[in-house]
């Protein structure tokens, strides 16, 4: 903006003229020349003149109508800490303290709006303090004021990166950890004047209610970004552990009762905002403080059993399993592990298979024990999976382990199933044990299905070896503990003969045709081998082009010749392992039978 070319006289003849104008009288060349005037102040550094000019309370007319103009140059100035800076921090405050409330707010929340990325923090922690004092001063209104106000900071504050280290939390190069300390010290007066109302009959009024959801809807806000994306560590309290503390310490001081914020009670759940995925976000990561961290804790009633709480947390827990960044999955999994602590083992019931969110959980689960690349998440994943079995009981499990057969389709998930069924069943036959899901009728539907090959004896046998061989296991230690099964059921017993007979017969038949197949891949690779060095000789004599190597089997056609003959070696090993398995089986058997004799 060009500087003025007036007078010193000049100048003073004009403020004169505004101060005996009536504001109904000036004209926008009087608010342009009144800014201009302004602008040249504070770009040659004369910000103490300004001053001078806006604490004079013959001007007090002239700045309330044109003052809110200065608001910009002034806030860019503070950002920049120039010399200056406290000359304009009082004379911003000046302003937020004579300019009309509704201007200034509009003012100083077109200012956050417009902020530049790289002065993100310094626009927040610069003018939170004059905005809160705008806030202070204004009347009936004042709580969706605030609520446009919040917005506008949090909005800006989701344009910064939230540090996932404790290095990068220390050093903050961004200002997110500045800018949410400011951000607390900004609400705690509102806070604590909703606090102090409680208990007393204005607090009924609606204006009071307002304000109380605005703040609330600001700490859910504040649980999504940045909170829910921020690395805690309860070992190290770092700025935004405090952040959390302060945020779940107003919720508590606000919501009443805490625990409608996270508990599942679908009825009560638009306390609030509207039902979105951002909503379920927030609750998610308010779980997350409570009962892994352990923030606010001390404010949550202990009324609920274990058992709710953790189908309460199931919504939660899939919402976090089911996202793609690792960070979110580690909070799900601690979670889960966290809503199982309190629960006694062999407690959980069948009914709760049947939830919905129960399933999902279990099937993200599988999904991350498959696919995720993170090693540290899979064993995670694993620990967490056993934890929730070890809580269920025998009926409970049962099901669980029908329903994972069913659905994992991943022999080393079904091969882990199937090592607990065993487990279970050496569990089942202790003294005080005793139950039919695994030491009864009902096991023989389920050792069927353990046992089955799922296309008989052409089941590619390789690809299911882990389900297979803790099957034979499986089928080895029944045989052994053969004198339990007998005293409990000589029919059962019989049905458990008939499957292990059937199984063995078809494993025998599915081993012999794969190994005849592979003994066959090896005996073509062979013969490639020699026609493609007798092609490579002939060419040498000739100067007519080598023919590529035709190779009838798919599944290794890509595959370099040496690594094809390792696999074919490898598959014919594995098949030797479960057949040495097979025979071990029978021979248990024939001892048992000699010893009968």
């Amino acid at each position: 903006m060009e500087t003025p070319t007036l007078s010193v006289d000049q100048i003073s003849d004009v403020i004169q003229k505004w101060r005996e104008t009536p504001e109904e009288g000036w004209k926008p060349e009087d608010v342009k020349l009144f800014l201009d005037l302004g602008y040249s102040c504070i770009a040659q550094g004369d910000a103490a003149q300004l001053l001078t000019f806006l604490q004079d309370v013959r001007n007090k007319e002239i700045v309330q109508s044109m003052g809110c103009g200065l608001l910009a140059p002034l806030a860019n100035e503070m950002t920049k800490k120039e010399k200056t800076l406290v000359q304009c921090e009082m004379a911003m405050t000046h302003l937020t303290m004579t300019c009309r409330p509704n201007e200034l707010l509009y003012g100083l929340l077109k200012l956050m709006d417009d902020t530049d990325a790289s002065v993100i923090s310094n626009t927040i922690i610069a003018l939170a303090p004059h905005l809160h004092t705008v806030l202070l001063r204004m009347g009936e209104g004042r709580a969706a004021s605030l609520d446009s106000a919040l917005s506008s900071i949090q909005k800006q504050l989701s344009r910064l990166p939230v540090p996932y280290t404790s290095q990068l939390e220390e050093s903050d190069q961004y200002g997110l950890c500045r800018s949410c300390s400011a951000l607390t010290d900004f609400v705690k007066p509102f806070v604590e004047e909703v606090k102090g109302k409680y208990g007393k009959k204005s607090s009924q009024c609606l204006e009071d209610q307002e304000l109380n959801d605005v703040l609330l809807k600001f700490c859910m806000r504040c649980l999504r970004e940045p909170i829910f994306q921020a690395q805690l560590d309860p070992s190290r309290k770092s700025s935004l552990w405090f952040f959390a503390v302060e945020i779940m310490a107003i919720l508590a001081s606000l919501q009443k009762p805490l625990a409608d914020l996270v508990l599942y009670v679908p009825k009560k759940r638009s306390i609030v905002v509207e039902e979105t995925q951002e909503t379920d976000e927030c609750r998610a990561s308010f779980a997350y403080l409570l009962f892994v961290q352990g923030i606010g804790i001390d404010y949550f009633p202990a009324v609920f059993s274990p058992r709710f709480i953790l189908q309460s947390n199931m919504e939660y827990i899939n919402l976090l399993l089911s996202r793609k960044d690792e960070s979110y999955v580690l909070k799900g999994l601690e979670l889960y592990a966290r809503s199982l602590d309190s629960v006694e083992d062999g407690s959980l019931t069948v009914d709760l298979l049947e939830l919905k969110t129960f399933y999902s959980v279990q099937q993200n689960l599988r999904h991350i024990l498959i696919e995720c690349p993170s090693q540290k998440l899979r064993e995670r994943s694993l620990l967490v999976l056993q934890y929730f079995i070890n809580k269920l009981n025998s009926k409970a499990k049962h099901r669980f382990f029908r329903c994972m057969l069913k659905t994992s389709q991943h022999s080393g998930i079904e091969g882990y199933i199937v090592k607990n069924i065993k487990n279970q069943v050496e569990f089942s036959m202790k003294p005080g044990n005793e139950n039919e899901w695994f030491f009864g009728v009902e096991f023989i539907y389920l050792l069927e299905q353990a046992l089955s090959l799922p296309q008989g004896a052409e089941t590619y046998l390789l690809q299911n070896m882990d389900r297979i061989m803790e099957g034979l296991n499986l089928l080895r230690y029944l045989l052994i503990r053969d004198k339990e099964w007998k005293s409990k059921s000589a029919a059962v017993w019989e049905e458990l003969c008939r499957i292990k007979d059937d199984h063995l017969k078809m494993m025998r038949l599915g081993i012999t045709m794969s190994r005849t197949y592979y003994i066959n891949e090896a005996k073509t690779l062979r013969e490639d081998y020699k026609l493609k060095a007798r092609e490579a000789r002939a060419a040498a004599k000739s100067t007519q082009p080598i023919k590529g190597l035709n190779m009838k089997h798919d599944k290794m056609a890509d595959m370099s010749p040496e690594v094809q003959y390792q696999v074919i070696q490898n598959a014919l090993v594995s098949f030797d392992l479960m057949e040495s398995l097979i025979f071990r089986i029978e021979e248990i058997k024939d001892e048992k039978a000699k010893s009968v004799n």
